[in-house]
């Protein structure tokens, strides 16, 4: 009978790590997703922003790197 009873201890420890395990492996995916969304906002925002320094840099009169006039 004591086998028994051990046996259920070790198995009612096994499901209770595995519940405690799914939990945080729920709560690591929608982290992960989470970061990933952000991760592709800032991707989309730092090229549109490439995008629009290269315009402005293509408007600007003269050279580029010009020094200023006091040099």
């Amino acid at each position: 009978m004591s086998d028994v009873n051990a046996l259920s201890e070790r198995i009612d420890a096994l499901e209770m790590r595995l519940a405690y395990q799914d939990v945080t492996i729920e709560t690591l995916n929608q982290t992960i997703t989470a970061q990933w969304t952000e991760i592709d906002r800032l991707t989309r925002q730092v090229a549109e922003l490439k995008e629009r320094l290269r315009e402005a840099e293509s408007n600007l009169s003269g050279p580029v790197n010009e020094p200023p006039p006091h040099y």
